[in-house]
C-alpha cells in the first residue's frame, strides 16, 4: 500500500498517505483490546470474531450502536480527542448489558473533514481504553476523509457492538412486582447526552470554558463536562453472576422519565425518592446558570444516575453488595409501585 497515492485525490483534499499513517499510529492502542475470540488483523474488509459458545445453550447475539452526539464539540473547543472514544463505545455497550449480554466486539466509523493521523490515533486510543473496560475486542473500523462535509478541524464518531446472552438468561422484566427496589448506579458526569442543551447553557463557544469553578471542585467546565461515560459492563456481569436482575435501566437521553419506564411493565411504575438521589454539582450548575426547572432536568440528564437495576427486594441487600465490591459506590434509590405514570419521583 505504500506505492498507493493519487495526486489528483490529493488535490480534491483526500491524502490516501494520511489514512496509513493513521492505521499504523492506532494499531499500538488496537492491540490493547484483541481477546480470544479476535481474529482479524485491522486494515482487511470485514472484522472476524470467532465466539466461544462453552456453557451458552441457545446463544442470542445482541447489538447496539450509537455515536457521541454534540459533545464532540467540547472535544473541539478543549483541543482533546482522547476519551471521546470511550464515550462511544460506552454508549454502545452499556445498552447491550441492559439485556443480560456480555460485549464481544466493536467497530468504531470516523469521519473527517481532514485527516489528521494523529488526531485520528488520539480518537481511536479512547476507543481502544473503553474496549478495555468492557471487555471487548476493536475488531476493525472506518476512518473517511471528507473534505467539504465537514470542517478541517472537526470530525464525527459513532460505532457499534455485538454481544451475546443465553436465551434462557435474557432479563425478563415480567417477573418485576410492587415492592422491588430500584438501585441506582452512580453516572461519571453529564456522559454523552444533553450537550445541545448544555452548549447552550454554558454558552461554551463564547465563554471561558477552561477557567477553574469553586462549584466543581477546582475543575473547569470544558475538562468536567469532558469526563467520559461510565462503563458498567463489568460489575454488572459480576452482578448476573451472583443475583436474579429483573430489569436494568441506561439513563441517555431523557433522562429519568424516558429511560426507567423502557425496563418496567405496563401497569408498574417507579417510585424515586428525590432525597436519595445523589446529585452530582455539574447538574447544580447547569440547572442554575440555565435556569431550568428540576422536571426537565430530571427529564433530560441522568442527574448522577448512570443506570438503574430492579431487584426483589430480598435480593437488594446483596445486590449493592457485589456492586460495590466491584468498584461501583450502588445505593437503593427507590421501589417497584403499581402505577401507569411510569416515574414518580417524591
Amino acid at each position: 500500500m505504500e506505492k498507493s497515492f493519487s495526486e489528483s485525490y490529493k488535490a480534491a483534499g483526500v491524502d490516501i498517505t494520511a489514512g496509513y499513517k493513521a492505521v499504523e499510529l492506532m494499531k499500538q492502542h488496537i492491540a490493547k483490546t484483541i481477546t480470544k475470540g479476535a481474529a482479524s488483523d485491522i486494515g482487511g474488509f470485514g472484522g472476524l470474531f470467532e465466539m466461544d459458545l462453552t456453557g451458552i445453550q441457545k446463544p442470542v447475539l445482541v447489538s447496539g450502536t450509537d455515536g457521541v452526539g454534540t459533545k464532540l464539540k467540547m472535544a473541539f473547543l478543549m483541543d482533546k480527542h482522547d476519551t471521546v472514544g470511550i464515550d462511544c463505545v460506552a454508549m454502545c455497550v452499556n445498552d447491550i448489558i441492559c439485556c443480560g449480554a456480555k460485549p464481544l466486539f466493536f467497530l468504531d466509523y470516523i469521519a473527517v473533514g481532514k485527516n489528521y493521523p494523529e488526531k485520528v490515533a488520539d480518537i481511536v486510543k479512547g476507543v481502544a481504553e473503553g474496549c478495555v473496560q468492557s471487555g471487548c475486542a476493536l475488531i476493525g473500523g472506518e476512518t473517511a476523509e471528507m473534505p467539504g462535509f465537514y470542517p478541517e478541524d472537526e470530525y464525527d464518531l459513532a460505532g457499534f457492538s455485538v454481544g451475546v446472552v443465553d436465551k434462557d438468561k435474557v432479563l425478563n422484566n415480567k417477573t418485576i412486582t410492587e415492592g422491588d427496589v430500584i438501585i441506582a448506579l452512580p453516572s461519571s458526569g453529564v456522559h454523552s447526552n444533553g450537550f445541545s442543551l448544555v452548549r447552550k447553557v454554558f454558552d461554551v463557544e463564547n465563554a471561558d470554558i477552561k477557567a477553574p469553578r469553586a462549584e466543581l471542585g477546582g475543575k473547569s467546565v470544558g475538562e468536567t463536562l469532558l469526563t467520559p461515560t461510565k462503563i458498567y459492563v463489568k460489575p454488572m456481569l459480576a452482578l448476573f453472576d451472583e443475583v436474579t436482575v429483573k430489569a436494568v435501566s441506561h439513563i441517555t437521553g431523557g433522562g429519568f422519565y424516558e429511560n426507567i419506564p423502557r425496563s418496567i411493565p405496563k401497569g408498574y411504575g417507579a417510585k424515586i425518592e428525590r432525597s436519595a438521589v445523589k446529585v452530582l454539582p455539574i447538574f447544580e450548575l447547569i440547572a442554575k446558570t440555565g435556569n431550568i426547572p428540576e422536571r426537565d432536568m430530571f427529564n433530560t440528564f441522568n442527574m448522577g444516575v448512570g443506570m438503574s437495576v430492579v431487584v426483589a427486594k430480598e435480593d437488594a441487600a446483596s445486590a449493592v453488595e457485589i456492586l460495590r465490591a466491584n468498584g461501583e459506590d450502588a445505593y437503593v434509590m427507590g421501589e417497584i409501585i403499581k402505577s401507569d405514570e411510569g416515574v414518580v419521583i417524591c
